[in-house]
């Protein structure tokens, strides 16, 4: 039996649309992410089980759940080197919430992949199977990328590069508290992604470049407060304020307490705030749960950045 948890991520990161993102773990050290256990080996197809508070959002058809479409491409692919591969009896729990901005699919994606690659002695290497998780990604959204699988996969913070590494980690500020917020209400990738200009202004082009650029040098500097002060997002936030019902608001009054940089996590309605202070980050939470959530599904929970990424868990969950 092999049981892999896959971390919730943020995409974009406000300042790197598309090509930045970071893989973030509650620091109660509980589990916030998907989990894909592999039971054993069975006759004529995969069969998928879901269970977790998310269950129910997923399709009931298990051809059509992604874990389930994620295990036979990865057969059909090691087919290709090997004469048999059997099929799987496995469980999917479901932790993070559907369109919530946390890289959802992601999770469930690397997940499951991972743990056949795990279960099967590695017969993909890193990147081939980073590759394979894009693929899939893409599927969902409408393009490729890779700003919530590679750093699930991998962990840390991930800047998206045009060559065979996919990507490159990027130096993290470990003295950063990450205060995530999910509404609870749903934002589709797609929907998110319809909102957006299919042209922008050369002045928006070279703002993105700016800060994308400056942001990058002041972390391998180890300037975190400068750093923070160039996640800014002139490309997507603009556009997607108004699906997240209050997000101007509490970022507006999250700032004059002293937030480091605000933002949309991925395509929302997660946001995120970042501050160096453990009492700010709880004075932080108290105000999205009382100002941003907007029913029982929602949540709050103060990360750091999650370096390990996708793991074999010590026992089964």
């Amino acid at each position: 039996m092999v049981s892999v948890y896959a971390p919730a991520s943020i995409g974009n990161v406000g300042v790197g649309f598309d090509l930045l993102g970071a893989a973030v773990s509650p620091i109660d050290g509980s589990l916030l992410g998907d989990v894909v256990t592999l039971t054993g080996e069975v006759d004529g197809d995969f069969q998928l089980s879901v269970r977790g508070p998310f269950k129910d959002a997923l399709p009931q058809d298990q051809k059509e759940n992604i874990v389930y479409q994620c295990c036979v491409y990865f057969r059909d692919s090691l087919l290709e080197k090997r004469a048999q591969v059997p099929y799987l009896a496995l469980t999917l729990d479901k932790n993070l919430p559907v369109g919530s901005g946390l890289g959802s699919s992601a999770t469930s994606i690397v997940a499951a992949l991972h743990a056949l690659n795990v279960y099967f002695e590695q017969p993909f290497e890193q990147n081939q199977l980073l590759a394979m998780m894009g693929k899939f990604e893409g599927q969902l959204s409408g393009s490729v990328h890779y700003d919530n699988v590679a750093p699930c996969y991998l962990g840390g913070l991930q800047l998206m590069v045009n060559d065979e590494d996919i990507c490159q980690s990027l130096p993290v500020q470990t003295d950063w508290y990450w205060v995530m917020a999910y509404s609870g209400i749903n934002v589709s990738t797609k929907m998110a992604r319809d909102v957006l200009p299919k042209q922008i202004s050369m002045a928006t082009a070279i703002e993105y470049a700016r800060n994308l650029a400056a942001f990058v040098d002041a972390l391998h500097k180890d300037e975190g407060a400068k750093a923070g002060g160039f996640i800014s997002d002139p490309i997507a936030e603009p556009h997607r304020r108004h699906l997240l019902p209050g997000f101007a608001e509490v970022t507006t009054a999250l700032k004059a307490r002293g937030a480091i940089a605000c933002g949309i996590s991925g395509s929302g309605p997660t946001l995120f705030a970042i501050t160096d202070s453990l009492e700010k980050a709880e004075q932080f939470k108290a105000l999205l749960i009382k100002d941003y959530l907007q029913n029982e599904q929602g949540f709050c929970t103060i990360c750091s950045i999650d370096q390990q990424g996708a793991r074999v868990l010590p026992e089964s969950p």
